[in-house]
């Protein structure tokens, strides 16, 4: 029987090379490679009911060696394919790690951000609504060591106290975004940094007010006047007094009313650095 040319040879069974594992000789390592904008359905741990279903946008990297020409993109994706399950920071930390080790890496680097929602009572109506929170988790796995942050953005009101201090009446506020980046150790929920957010700003912000609420969030802003450094500092007491929590980046920024600018402030601290 005759050979059959080489192109009809199945695929399947032809050698492919592998490109991305050919040595590179410019010997220059890359910190990270990976995937970015990668969309994908989650389960998130939930307080109050148990857990919500969400989306998160990932961004998936590992640091390359200098010897090697690129490291192989599909699998990130297949890392995520595998995990469809609950996402929380027990199980984010095994998907770092296999990933890590699936790409042969050293190191590798996790962002997961999502859409977070919690159902909130009108502090005088009890109307409920839900509020909508920009949460992350963060994964960082070198020397074999894990590394997990959460994050979460929190829309509050602030009230400026040198307004309030000047004028004959009233005083001019503002929604602000505090943003909680927690290193933590053990079970920590997203809605204990929420809490912590709103607690410490002039006032919680709601999706529905009726009018008895909106007399109220009005009147608890003008009686807890903040700066932003006021907040972050109120913040940062907090996370001081929580265990769990070894390692902050507390900001806040105001979207001000009466300037064409936003007033920031920023607070960063490792317990374990600092004693």
């Amino acid at each position: 029987m005759a050979t059959p040319p080489v192109s009809a040879i199945s695929p399947a069974k032809a050698a492919i090379e592998d490109v991305q594992g050919r040595a590179d000789s410019r010997r220059i390592p890359i910190n990270k490679v990976g995937i970015k904008d990668v969309y994908h359905p989650i389960r998130v741990k939930d307080r109050s009911r148990g857990e919500q279903h969400t989306i998160a946008n990932f961004n998936m990297y590992v640091a390359l060696p200098h010897n090697f020409k690129g490291t192989h993109m599909s699998r990130f994706v297949e890392v995520l394919h595998r995990n469809e399950r609950e996402i929380s920071v027990e199980s984010f930390r095994d998907i770092l790690i296999e990933m890590t080790q699936k790409l042969d890496a050293e190191s590798g680097h996790i962002e997961m951000d999502f859409p977070y929602f919690v159902m909130k009572k009108a502090p005088v109506s009890g109307v409920e609504s839900l509020m909508d929170y920009k949460a992350s988790l963060i994964g960082e796995f070198h020397g074999g060591e894990a590394e997990l942050w959460l994050k979460v953005v929190v829309a509050a009101t602030s009230l400026c106290p040198c307004s309030k201090k000047i004028s004959n009446y009233g005083a001019h506020n503002q929604r602000s975004h505090i943003t909680i980046k927690a290193r933590v150790e053990g079970h920590i929920w997203l809605e204990e940094l929420i809490d912590i957010a709103e607690q410490e700003a002039s006032c919680e912000v709601y999706g529905i007010l009726k009018r008895p609420d909106e007399k109220y969030v009005t009147e608890r802003a003008y009686d807890n006047p903040k700066f932003v450094e006021d907040i972050v500092r109120d913040v940062a007491v907090r996370l001081n007094a929580e265990e769990r929590v070894r390692a902050y980046v507390v900001e806040a920024e105001n979207f001000e009313s009466i300037h064409n600018h936003s007033a920031y402030a920023l607070i960063e601290k490792d317990k374990e650095r600092s004693g």
